[in-house]
């Protein structure tokens, strides 16, 4: 009820209450000594500047030595898994140079017999190295030799069907394949394959396996010290497979599905892969990796940010510490001398507490500087205090005079509730002053709603510098409503804080007059529906909201055999039907559907969200409800008939006018073709003067 209500204000008080708040201050709630003295402000705020100075400096030396041991540990990693990617390298080219010269020293006559093979893998082969099994056979034939740990054998199945192994017969190169499932042993595994030459030919194949879970190929590899081995550790071929991890069940698995590594392997892709070793951060995890050379397999290695820098957060911690302890040291020594050089301030706040309080205390403090200042200013201050307030004491006295004799409603409020109100005001409200004092304004409206739209017709009102005026309803205590009409004028327009006047008077009386005009206007005096004027606005607005208000019908109604009842039975008898017939009409439409009664015998019904077919049901229903009204008279029963046209408005009208003549058209259609029927409007009708 406020325009300073609508929002907190925060300005300074007026000097005239600043001493109320003052002695409030001082002579209620009475601080504890050491929790409000300055002495203490100066100490703890010291003591916020000392941590605050050590928080930061060992902040950035923290940061600019993580950084350091960031980067070192980077360089580190982007060297090991070179050194790594190197040795792994190393260990396979010495696998396909031992394949190679197996397959050198194997005679020709020997490629046809495959035992004979066997035996040969198995005892110069297969010893001297680290894989699981070898294999060796032409390709093209269903017999191939293979050795593993368990002895010899024939493959039942031709090994020249793998990928791997027609890629090395048709590049004549030796290849490495992609983690497939062993044939034999059923596990994760790996393919060496090396080709056989003759005079510039592929004669055989010499291949073996790695098996990679249930061996561990860095040792195969010989690749990779076991100081070195871990959890961050992993070897990948080109397509980001898992060859080797600290996690068996992992091998063979996709950097791509595994939620700890596809991130790793996006920055990867995303940078471009190097035959030099790359290193990087994500924020949580230190990334290094190194291709292979001349085999496409990567060496990674992953460390977390908090094992690296585990130390120097454990060395933080103590260091803190420490400069805490030497803080609060420092703090206590601050805080003795503060207490020697703040006596004289301590006198000077006694006497001001007592001046407060109404004592009068001659032996005010002499000092020098800014205590001897402050002294000097206090008893100024006490003695335009006292003059202040005998001056407020009037002005109140004469404005409490004013309000009682005021015939309307007053009130003075600030910051969103009541200070001074008026009987006047007490008794519209049905409150007793003591009731509304120092509550919130928006108690006395209605509704949240309109308080809270009340707010900014107020502060436009104020900010054009014109007075505000309005009518709302008004909440009584005993929960009944009026309407109030309300008037503010704001104390000091440049200073909202300065509070608002308010004026209130019931206008209830007048509301509801205004209200009973507007109604007439537009309503039918005898039958209580809407009129030709109410009507005629309501087709507009409709045709308006064209396409949203489609589908929508219009539909025309004339009694028929009206005019005998007026003639034989009188006027008041036509009008006692004229009400029937409304009421019969009202009786089968929706609440949402306007029953009009255009003059004389002529009504209308406009349907809203009404197809014409829909249009025709309601017709044809109020139809039989008029040619069902019997109406008793002087011993006579009086009935009429009703021709109905039916119209929808559709693209094809003009105008709203347009539309009501064909429906209009449709109505004397019915009435031409015997009456008491219905009609749906056709664009070739028109409406003939004199028709009716």
């Amino acid at each position: 009820m406020d325009a300073d209500l609508f929002f907190d204000d925060s300005a300074p008080a007026p000097a005239s209450t600043r001493w109320q708040r003052l002695r409030l201050a001082l002579t209620g709630w009475q601080m504890p000594p050491w929790l409000g003295s300055l002495k203490l402000r100066l100490m703890v705020g010291s003591l916020a500047a000392l941590l605050l100075s050590l928080l930061g400096v060992t902040a950035l030396m923290a940061y600019h030595v993580e950084q350091g041991i960031l980067a070192q540990a980077q360089a580190r990693s982007a060297a090991e898994v070179s050194h790594a990617a190197e040795q792994v390298g190393q260990g396979l080219d010495r696998m396909f140079d031992q394949l190679s010269r197996f397959a050198g020293s194997v005679p020709a006559s020997a490629w046809n017999d495959q035992d004979r093979l066997a035996a040969t893998l198995a005892r110069e082969v297969l010893p001297q190295s680290p894989m699981s099994s070898v294999f060796a056979g032409v390709p093209g034939r269903g017999n191939w030799a293979y050795a593993d740990t368990a002895g010899t054998r024939r493959l039942e199945t031709q090994a020249d069907d793998l990928a791997v192994v027609q890629q090395a017969v048709d590049t004549g190169r030796p290849m490495l394949s992609p983690p497939l499932r062993g044939r034999i042993s059923g596990e994760p595994v790996v393919v060496l394959v090396h080709p056989v030459h003759r005079e510039g030919q592929v004669v055989g194949v010499i291949g073996g396996t790695l098996r990679l879970a249930s061996r561990d190929i860095w040792a195969s590899l010989q690749a990779l010290p076991s100081s070195l081995q871990g959890e961050g550790w992993f070897l990948t071929d080109g397509a980001g497979r898992l060859l080797a991890h600290a996690t068996r069940e992992r091998v063979a698995g996709s950097m791509v599905d595994d939620a700890g590594l596809s991130a790793a392997w996006q920055h990867l892709q995303q940078t471009g892969s190097s035959r030099a070793p790359v290193a990087w951060g994500d924020g949580a995890t230190l990334h290094a990796v190194a291709t292979v050379p001349g085999h496409g397999w990567l060496v990674w290695t992953n460390t977390t940010r908090a094992e690296l820098l585990a130390p120097l957060h454990q060395a933080r911690h103590w260091v803190l510490l420490e400069a805490a302890m030497v803080a609060c040291g420092f703090t206590l020594v601050l805080g003795a001398f503060l207490r020697w050089q703040l006596r004289p301030l301590h006198r000077l706040e006694r006497h001001a507490r007592a001046m407060l309080a109404g004592e009068t205390r001659g032996d005010w403090p002499q000092a020098d500087g800014e205590i001897g200042r402050l002294a000097r200013t206090l008893h100024h201050l006490w003695a335009e205090r006292t003059q202040m307030e005998s001056f407020n004491a009037q002005v109140l006295q004469k404005l409490g005079s004013v309000m009682a004799a005021a015939p309307v409603g007053l009130a003075f409020t600030r910051n969103q509730s009541f200070e001074l109100v008026s009987e006047e005001l007490c008794r519209l409200l049905g409150r007793h002053q003591d009731d509304i004092l120092g509550q919130r304004t928006q108690t006395i409206f209605a509704s949240n709603e309109d308080y809270a739209a009340l707010g900014p017709m107020v502060a436009a009102a104020f900010a054009s510098g014109q007075p505000y005026s309005g009518e709302w309803p008004m909440l009584r205590a005993d929960g009944s409503r009026f309407w109030g009409l309300l008037r503010a004028r704001p104390v000091a327009p440049e200073d909202p804080a300065a509070g608002t006047i308010w004026s209130l008077n019931d206008v209830s009386e007048q509301v509801a007059a205004r209200r009973q005009l507007e109604h007439a206007a537009h309503h039918d005096a005898l039958t209580g529906v809407v009129n030709r004027q109410g009507f005629e606005g309501a087709l507009q607005a409709l045709f308006d909201a064209q396409p949203g208000s489609r589908p929508a019908s219009l539909v025309m109604i004339d009694l028929d055999h009206f005019k005998p009842i007026n003639d034989t039975a009188g006027h008041a008898a036509g009008d006692a039907m004229l009400v029937a017939v409304a009421q019969a009409i009202g009786s089968r439409v929706r609440a949402t559907d306007i029953v009009v009664r255009l003059g004389g015998d002529e009504f209308a019904l406009l349907l809203p969200h009404c197809p014409h077919e829909r249009a025709l049901g309601v017709a044809e229903k109020v139809r039989e409800a008029i040619a069902d009204l019997a109406l008793t008279w002087e011993a006579h029963t009086l009935r009429v008939g009703a021709s109905l046209g039916v119209a929808e408005l559709g693209e094809h009208h003009e105008s709203a006018a347009q539309w009501m003549a064909q429906a209009d058209a449709a109505c004397y259609e019915a009435k031409r073709q015997g009456r008491g029927r219905v009609r749906l409007a056709r664009p070739e009708l028109k409406v003939m003067q004199g028709g009716r």
